[in-house]
């Protein structure tokens, strides 16, 4: 089977599996018909009779007519079961059909390859604009639950072992840094995609002077694709390995919250938890004491997913000659953006799950060594310790502590300034210049947190900047989003207009 076969037997399966959100699900309210492939060719053929009858390259009367043909082949469309073909070799005989034989005079100066080039872009658009949607809400929700856990105290984990203390809220933002590049690739993405091909025929323009940039403003584009070369053979198979990269950071970054999560399944008490029933877990079918987070593993499994179809065009677009179609299939491109937005959704619902335990976190922290790192810190910004030295005493604490299993609040402090002694004969460092209590505080995971002073560090002052940023910066994005779909829309009900005067209705 063909990368390409393969590719869409997997858009197949997910348009079966989940609501599809590519360009045939973006449905507006109401009777508005479905912005498809058929939905973009009916809107460059409305187009192209407004403006070549007004720039003289079409009759006006004969423009009036296959308006009207062209009319009816829509309003037809719009009925339950109607036909709406999506190709311009397909979509032209049920024109001919409504509107006689002229009607191929719109055809002046185009060709499947600019006009196919254009709806890709155009649904691709809609595409990006309903992945930025999902992700602002799975990045509000995210940001909503850091500032609720901006002071609880849980342990992070480097290398799949305990590390550090830290701030839930501040490791959330961390993964909201994360979405917000995400975020930022799609809108630069964006305004690559929002270029119009049409008028530049197959590859090297034509000879009819279409007015390319006024076909743009009517179809909601930002502008045109330059180089008439570039805007069938080039761009169309480059976006969408470009969208694929998009999918697989959000992927990526999904599959690792996951993973994280998942580990305290393996604890018997864990710290953090999906709330039980709503289908977040389910009971084990042989044992009883079981709750299996079904929906940890359907995300990570819909993670996979989307990855395996980012790599659908990069696959399809390698080693063949410019301007073969074999990574432009809409259904598949528009499946693989669609992947990333229900892993976002899985997020957004994962994260509202979430049962934690900040006493069970903290008590973590407290039968672990995860602070042992601010003993040499301390050391060293109080009392000029080189941090090598420091580091050495904390591993001998460390040491000593778990093979005569002493949590970090029990040690005792003679025991300390002994090992202090021993461990830095060799650095001559004398006696333990840190009291009994500066000791302690060194290694109470709560202190260390309010006494960060890095920027973008987990203390009170900075989380409160964070977050605020955080909001702004998810806000804006919504209004991004709000903003290119009303351009497009303002764009096409023009076109409606401008054509309906044409149409005669």
């Amino acid at each position: 089977m063909t990368s390409r076969r393969i590719a869409v037997a997997i858009a197949s399966a997910l348009a079966i599996s989940a609501p599809f959100h590519g360009g045939a699900a973006l449905a507006q309210q109401g009777a508005q018909p479905p912005r498809d492939e058929f939905f973009w060719l009916g809107e460059i053929n409305k187009a192209t009779a407004v403006i070549n009858s007004e720039q003289g390259l079409l009759d006006k009367a004969a423009a009036q007519r296959i308006a009207a043909g062209l009319s009816k082949m829509l309003d037809e469309a719009r009925q339950p079961g109607a036909r709406r073909p999506s190709t311009v070799i397909t979509f032209e005989p049920v024109l001919i059909r409504t509107a006689g034989i002229e009607a191929t005079l719109l055809h002046a100066g185009r060709s499947s390859q600019d006009m196919h080039a254009t709806y890709r872009a155009a649904i691709m658009r809609d595409n990006l604009l309903s992945l930025a949607d999902q992700l602002d809400a799975t990045a509000s929700t995210m940001v909503g639950l850091a500032e609720k856990h901006a002071g609880t105290m849980v342990p992070n984990y480097t290398n799949g072992v305990a590390a550090q203390a830290n701030s839930y809220g501040h490791y959330l933002l961390g993964h909201a840094a994360g979405l917000e590049r995400a975020a930022q690739r799609i809108r630069e993405t964006y305004a690559r995609v929002d270029r119009s091909p049409m008028g530049t025929t197959v590859l090297n323009g034509t000879s009819w002077p279409l007015d390319r940039k006024r076909m743009a403003s009517y179809l909601g584009f930002g502008g045109v694709v330059d180089n008439a070369y570039d805007a069938g053979q080039i761009s169309s198979a480059e976006y969408p390995v470009e969208v694929g990269g998009i999918v697989t950071t959000i992927a990526l970054q999904a599959g690792s919250f996951v993973e994280d999560v998942m580990t305290q399944y393996a604890q018997s008490r864990p710290w953090i938890l999906l709330q039980e029933g709503g289908g977040n877990t389910y009971v084990s079918s042989a044992m009883p004491q079981k709750r299996n987070p079904g929906l940890l593993n359907n995300a990570r499994s819909h993670a996979s997913t989307a990855i395996t179809l980012a790599m659908g065009p990069v696959m399809q677009a390698h080693n063949i000659p410019p301007g073969m179609p074999d990574a432009k299939d809409v259904k598949a491109n528009a499946a693989m953006v669609d992947s990333a937005i229900r892993v976002l959704r899985d997020w957004d619902r994962i994260l509202k799950a979430l049962v934690i335990s900040p006493e069970r976190a903290l008590e973590e922290l407290n039968s672990d060594w995860t602070a042992s790192q601010e003993l040499a810190d301390t050391l060293m910004r109080q009392h000029g310790v080189p941090f090598r030295a420091g580091h050495h005493f904390a591993s001998e604490i460390v040491d000593y502590a778990k093979a005569n299993n002493i949590r970090p609040s029990e040690f005792p402090y003679a025991e300390a300034q002994r090992i202090y002694r021993e461990a830095g004969s060799e650095y001559k460092l004398g006696e333990l210049p840190l009291s009994e209590q500066a000791f302690r505080a060194a290694l109470d995971p709560t202190a260390i947190i309010a006494h960060r002073a890095t920027l973008g560090g987990p203390q009170p002052a900075e989380m409160a900047r964070m977050l605020a940023q955080a909001k702004q910066r998810f806000s804006e994005n919504a209004e991004w989003v709000k903003a290119r779909r009303a351009t497009i829309d303002a764009s096409l009900a023009r076109l409606d207009r401008d054509f309906g005067r044409l149409a005669g209705r």
